[in-house]
């Protein structure tokens, strides 16, 4: 467990990949913590784990892994990368890495809050058609994310999600959303290899389902 702490990378994006905090154990409960870094700031890499009231800062692919998280009550956002930051940039909020079907894993966000830094918002209201940023691509093969319930601001492109690398991948992820709300939310222009999560599958993304987190979170979470 992890409470009240935060966990920085100070490298800055000239570093490229550069993680902040990396979990590989099972039954990780982290709260109340800010994550902050550029690109690849938190790495939740395998097993089982929950994170709830949580500060994730980064720009790209900076929540990534694959690990089966679940990020609860979280304010996930996109800073500026500090080279060149007035100029054009592509960013992921998730990457996230299953490479089998058959694995249980995946990265599910409910009540989150997605939004720029307020340093990065006064880069993209100046010429926002430049600064473009997605809910996530696919690393693997299987990648699978979900976010229920969450706000996301105008910073998210219509398209909702970007290919990591041409097609990719494309025909075998699960990038799912249900219920979103704000200006990123609508789905009328999402790509096609995305879902919209029919209301009696979303149980299958609550923490007690995904994660079999009844079982081993405090019941004070």
């Amino acid at each position: 467990m992890a409470s009240g702490m935060t966990i920085r990378n100070t490298a800055g994006s000239d570093a490229h990949q550069a993680v902040a905090f990396r979990s590989d154990s099972d039954h990780s409960v982290i709260e109340n913590c800010e994550f902050l870094g550029n690109q690849d700031t938190l790495y939740a890499q395998s097993l089982r784990q929950f994170y709830k009231n949580c500060r994730i800062q980064g720009n790209v692919d900076f929540i990534f892994g694959n690990s089966a998280s679940v990020f609860q009550d979280c304010e996930i956002l996109v800073g500026p990368r500090q080279t060149n930051p007035e100029s054009s940039e592509n960013n992921a909020v998730t990457a996230h890495g299953r490479t089998d079907p058959a694995q249980s894993t995946g990265l599910v966000f409910h009540n989150c809050v997605i939004n720029g830094t307020e340093e990065y918002m006064r880069y993209y209201k100046k010429n926002p058609e430049v600064h473009k940023n997605y809910l996530g691509r696919p690393w693997k093969e299987y990648s699978r994310t979900i976010f229920i319930n969450c706000k996301m601001e105008k910073i998210i492109s219509p398209d909702g999600w970007m290919p990591w690398s041409g097609d990719v991948g494309l025909k075998t992820v699960f990038y799912g959303e249900f219920r979103n709300s704000g200006p990123g939310s609508d789905v009328s222009k999402r790509v096609p290899w995305s879902t919209q999560i029919p209301s009696q599958h979303v149980p299958t993304y609550s923490v007690q389902n995904f994660i079999q987190g009844d079982q081993w979170i405090p019941k004070s979470h």
